[in-house]
């Protein structure tokens, strides 16, 4: 059973020649009162990690540390806090084990994908921990003064290295801010400290200790420098499909561990790296793109296995709740939830084992292959702008036969489809012009916002009609069962109000998404 803990730190480097006991006097910061010292603790942590470094390379951590209150196998991921300056990670710990535990390798899967973790630096560390208390007795943070020994283990024998830091960890309980890190900062800083240039302890060994020309995690500056800065198409496109295939690896273990939207932006990450190889296959050839996109389409179906019953459940619940009791005829309340749970069970599960599976691990590889050796086209090395206002004004032509070709169907259910074609053209030159806006700039942004309000009142008109189609089922069961199916079709009805809605206002929205002067200033 692994437990989260949301850490919030900052670092400094000291001269190890400054004594513990000589740490600036921590009650001058406001809400602190007292100051209590512990007594030393021995920590020992073996570091995990691939033999290129993979985790290291995205600032993850994965560490089996003895020693100290929290013994046991602790992964640490990154969180992105802006109100907050200084390092912030969930933590999950796990217990003590002689070998990684699955809860936690699972989570960096989509990292190290088949690479073996091994055993990569142990560090062992004499901690003297300072906990400041508010007037109520309360823990605010802990300022930890550490004594860092590292020794490499991979390759074996490498190296040691040894230094003293300042570790600054706000409680998690305790209600402390950006205002308490601050002040504790700047009393250090007064006393001799400095922030550390490494953002964790394990960055500096690997660092401190790597053998000489080894080289250094990449991470994210693994992109080309030069691309998305307008050189040529192939950099335009190469840093959008980079951008896509990094957000699902980096929100694989969020979807995991079903954080909120996870899912869902790792879905819509899934499709825009699609409409990417589609859209621009003068640039990346699809003889290599289009198996990847069907592997795609797949991985997208997976995600939105669970979440498009939720959303429609949410759905029904909020109309529900705007329909007065008096026209709730029949249990309506508890005919939703045994429907929606019905729907959803074994839904997450199919989730975690398509994540799990073999078939997700070698779409990883395959994404990764590509982005290694880029299967460019002739095209690719032309200047970006040319190229990709074409691709975008490609996608617009066919968002336009779709668009027109819905506006002159028969009320009912072709229109309908055609409808939901339309949407779906226009999520793809959407994509194409939001991919595109590296280079084109402002006439690009404009594109992709008018694109977005056109394939939101799609969308909207394609929810009500899968909306209605469950209300009809819904009504269906209610009868079978001897009860009133008044309140779903009472449901329907304003369903079916706001489609017609839709396509009455569809009209002057796409008058105004196909003028002219919005399409030349992409061929400027």
């Amino acid at each position: 059973m692994a437990d989260t803990v949301r850490e919030i730190e900052r670092k400094y480097e000291t001269d190890p020649a400054v004594a513990t006991d000589q740490l600036p006097d921590l009650t001058r910061v406001g809400r602190v009162a007292t100051v209590a010292e512990g007594r030393p603790r021995l920590l020992d942590a073996v570091y995990y990690d691939t033999a290129d470094q993979r985790l290291a390379a995205d600032r993850i951590t994965l560490r089996r540390r003895t020693g100290g209150p929290d013994a046991g196998w602790h992964l640490k991921l990154p969180v992105a806090l802006p109100e907050v300056v200084g390092a912030v990670r969930d933590e999950i710990r796990a217990p003590l084990a002689d070998a990684p535990p699955p809860e936690l390798t699972a989570l960096v899967r989509s990292r190290v994908r088949g690479a073996p973790l091994l055993p990569v630096v142990r560090l062992r560390t004499r901690r003297t921990a300072h906990v400041l208390r508010d007037a109520a007795g309360a823990p605010l943070a802990e300022v930890a003064v550490d004594d860092v020994r590292a020794t490499r283990l991979h390759p074996e024998g490498a190296g040691e290295a040894r230094w003293r830091e300042i570790e600054v960890e706000l409680d998690p309980e305790g209600g402390a801010g950006r205002q308490l890190l601050d002040e504790v900062e700047q009393l250090l800083v007064e006393a001799g400290a400095r922030p550390s240039a490494a953002p964790s302890k394990l960055a500096r060994a690997l660092a401190e200790t790597a053998p000489e020309g080894a080289a250094r995690p990449t991470g994210k500056g693994a992109e080309r420098a030069d691309e998305g800065r307008g050189r040529t198409a192939g950099d335009v496109v190469l840093r959008y499909v980079r951008a896509q295939v990094r957000a699902i690896v980096e929100l694989d273990p969020a979807a995991r561990r079903d954080l909120p939207d996870a899912v869902h932006q790792m879905r819509v990450a899934t499709r825009r790296l699609r409409s990417a190889f589609r859209t621009y296959g003068k640039v990346l050839d699809r003889i290599v793109t289009d198996p990847l996109g069907g592997e795609l389409r797949w991985l997208a179906a997976e995600l939105g296995a669970g979440r498009d019953q939720e959303v429609l459940a949410d759905r029904f619940t909020a109309a529900l709740a705007e329909v007065p009791r008096t026209l709730r005829l029949g249990p309506v309340s508890a005919r939703l939830r045994t429907w929606s749970v019905r729907r959803r069970a074994g839904a997450r599960d199919r989730l975690l084992a398509a994540l799990d599976g073999p078939r997700h691990l070698a779409l990883l590889d395959d994404l990764h292959a590509l982005l290694d050796a880029p299967p460019l086209r002739a095209p690719a090395a032309r200047p970006a702008p040319a190229v990709v206002a074409g691709a975008v004004l490609k996608d617009y032509r066919r968002l336009a036969r779709r668009v027109e070709a819905a506006l002159a169907a028969p009320a009912g259910p072709d229109r309908d489809a055609a409808l939901h074609g339309a949407r779906k053209a226009a999520k793809r030159a959407r994509y194409a012009a939001e991919a595109a806006t590296p280079t084109l700039g402002r006439p690009a942004r404009a594109f992709t916002r008018r694109t977005k309000q056109l394939q939101q009142l799609l969308g909207d008109h394609q929810d009500s009609v899968v909306a209605r189609a469950a209300l009809r089922d819904l009504a269906t069961q209610a009868r079978r069962a001897g009860e009133s199916g008044f309140t779903f079709g009472l449901l329907y009805g304003r369903e079916e109000a706001l489609a017609a809605e839709r396509e009455r206002e569809l009209p002057a929205l796409w008058a105004e998404v196909s003028r002219r002067k919005h399409r030349d200033a992409l061929r400027r």
